[in-house]
């Protein structure tokens, strides 16, 4: 009986997070790719990371790209603190929905399928269980899940461990209380063995958070031997090599004898690795692991992704971000307008757009004495060109200014094959002194994907993923994320040669067009002690033409056009359209006009992209900001659209 009782008060065995993972963890097929036991040496970089978590140390920082398993990592630190040495700890994600998410799809599923966890939170159904989706109570403390904005969950609790996960996506205040991780971090204080996580994905450099802790800490790399040469080294990008135009045979070269591995050498050298400290002035454990340490990513997959990548300057921060673990830094910060003027840069393209050019889009800056129009046209790879901007002086409280405004729109561009560019999409800012008719006419023109934005610089992406609904209903302005707009603007206009991303100007455009397209500076300002870069317009300068390409390349993001593949684009663009079909000097006549199939085929597959679905555009109404049917005259070439 004695020892029946000693068994029962025994206490558990001493063992690391890496170690409790591999004897009792089971990964959930709902939750991940590779259901069943959990093992740590199907990424050994893991290892380290874990095992730190329970080193004693007060604080750590994770700075890494997706594909790493980071999100698992935190559960087990969860799941060992909940069977082995319970506490009070705070799970804190950037918004209360992604951490009813987390809860859900991630936490839920390994209590399920973890044995030794499946009796530890109580039932849900039970009155007195305790156990709600965003807080778990266990035997010797608790599990709570919060958004960093929402400050009545950061306050009047005590937490031994916080794990805060995405950083750099965090509010810089949870309403009016300020910093949510430092609110969240106060509530350790009376713990003398509190233990504090920072991970994350980085953002824009010197303006990421997880940046600023891990250049404070310890900075550690994972440091991995080459099969050939056993030379010990970082897994950089700058390794990873392949032949011209064929990405997937793309392979990592030893830094020292320069041998490619392959996959198999990569997965060897990653197991064989350890962790070497860089810093050693740091004050606490730092941490950094990309991509290309990932078991669940091979080379030639993330060479193609880069390929992909770098058309844009939007998605290249996206993969430096995400891919390398890296922060992305801009060179969006200063335009020289002479450059862009300068006569040898501009061109002359007549009346008819270039064949290249596949689809329309406008942007329109209302001011109190008319409206700044531009249209641009685009084709693959978000090559432009400025087809014309426009400066139409008129009262904007008047009816007949937004008639005008609409014939402008439903007049089509035409292209040298003699085939019609319709404007695709518009957006008109809403900010000014006009904004309820400004609503009103977009509203009655929605399904011509005519919308009401409002800039802002905290926006998360340019155009929002989702349609934002209000009461069931679309609302009638759309928030868009201007700085980075402006980002993506200011990287095109820094590109030389004609291309991906080349903007294209024609002659004869006056020079003070030129000065306000690049008239604002990136300035970096504190707010509430965190850095956020601003785009600011000196005194006394304008900056209409700046804002019209924005607003006309926020249309663009709102058709989410999937462009043409590269091999179809080569027959499509340029030079090669003309040695398939010469164009003659004139105008051909519809009888001799003979499009090559592959670029009507391109053309046709752009538009029914850009075409809204019923669900997106509500049916339209007849109204004194527009002809009925939406605009579409009865016997015109937009007939049956």
């Amino acid at each position: 009986m004695a020892q029946r009782v000693l068994l029962r008060v025994k206490p558990p065995l001493k063992m690391t997070i890496s170690e409790w993972s591999d004897k009792y963890r089971r990964l959930s097929s709902e939750s991940s790719a590779e259901p069943g036991r959990w093992l740590t040496a199907r990424a050994e970089f893991q290892r380290g990371i874990m095992d730190c978590f329970a080193s004693g140390v007060s604080k750590i920082a994770l700075m890494c790209s997706a594909q790493v398993g980071k999100t698992e990592m935190l559960n087990n630190v969860c799941a060992f603190h909940m069977d082995q040495d319970p506490a009070p700890i705070l799970m804190l994600q950037p918004t209360i929905e992604m951490a009813e998410t987390w809860s859900k799809d991630r936490l839920a599923p390994m209590l399920r399928d973890t044995p030794v966890l499946l009796n530890r939170v109580g039932d849900p159904r039970t009155r007195d269980s305790g156990n709600t989706i965003l807080h778990k109570r266990f035997p010797g403390g608790h599990l709570t899940a919060v958004g960093a904005n929402s400050p009545a969950g950061l306050a009047s609790r005590p937490i031994r461990i916080v794990l805060a996960d995405e950083v750099d996506r965090y509010p810089p205040s949870a309403g009016a209380e300020g910093d949510p991780l430092s609110l969240a971090v106060k509530r350790t204080t009376t713990f003398w063995n509190r233990l504090v996580v920072e991970v994350s994905t980085p953002t824009i450099k010197g303006l990421s958070r997880i940046e600023r802790e891990h250049d404070n800490s310890d900075q550690r790399v994972y440091m991995v031997p080459c099969s050939y040469c056993m030379k010990k080294q970082r897994l950089l990008w700058k390794g990873v090599r392949w032949p011209d135009g064929e990405p997937e045979r793309a392979a990592y070269h030893c830094e020292d004898c320069d041998r490619p591995w392959t996959e198999s050498d990569r997965h060897r050298a990653v197991a064989d690795g350890q962790w070497t400290v860089t810093n050693p002035a740091g004050r606490y454990p730092g941490f950094h692991i990309s991509e290309l340490y990932s078991p669940w990513s091979t080379i030639p997959r993330i060479a193609v992704s880069f390929l992909e990548a770098k058309k844009s300057a939007e998605t290249m921060r996206v993969w430096v971000n995400t891919v390398l673990g890296e922060p992305y830094e801009t060179d969006a910060e200063v335009i020289d307008y002479h450059m862009l003027s300068d006569p040898s840069r501009l061109e002359v393209w007549g009346d008819r757009l270039p064949l290249k050019c596949l689809l329309v889009t406008v942007g329109v800056d209302v001011q109190d004495d008319g409206f700044h129009i531009e249209r641009v046209a685009w084709a693959v790879d978000e090559e432009s060109w400025s087809v014309d901007y426009v400066v139409m002086p008129c009262d904007p409280s008047d009816p007949n200014s937004w008639r005008r405004l609409d014939a402008y729109l439903l007049e089509p561009s035409m292209r040298e094959d003699g085939r019609p560019l319709p404007v695709r999409a518009t957006c008109i800012d809403s900010g000014g002194h006009f904004t309820q008719t400004v609503y009103k006419f977009c509203k009655l023109r929605r399904r011509r994907r005519v919308f009401a934005i409002k800039g802002r610089d905290e926006a998360t992406s340019v155009w929002p993923a989702l349609i934002q609904k209000k009461k069931d209903k679309v609302k009638d302005v759309t928030i868009v994320g201007v700085t980075l707009a402006k980002d993506c603007v200011y990287s095109r206009l820094k590109v030389m040669l004609p291309g991906p991303g080349y903007c294209h100007f024609p002659r004869g455009r006056a020079i003070n067009w030129f000065e306000q397209l690049t008239s604002e500076i990136v300035q970096t300002k504190f707010t509430n002690g965190f850095p956020k870069r601003f785009y600011v317009l000196p005194q006394g300068k304008r900056n209409e033409a700046l804002d019209c390409r924005v607003y006309a390349y926020a249309a663009l993001q709102s058709l989410a056009v999937r462009w043409p593949t590269e091999a179809l684009a080569s027959r499509v663009g340029g030079e090669a359209a003309r040695e398939i079909h010469p164009q003659p000097a004139s105008p051909p006549s519809e009888g001799q006009l003979t499009v090559p199939p592959e670029l009507v085929a391109a053309s046709q597959v752009v538009q029914s992209w850009s075409q809204p679905t019923p669900a997106q555009a509500p049916r339209q109404r007849s109204g004194f900001l527009g002809p009925r049917a939406g605009g579409f005259s009865r016997g015109g070439w937009l007939r049956g659209r």
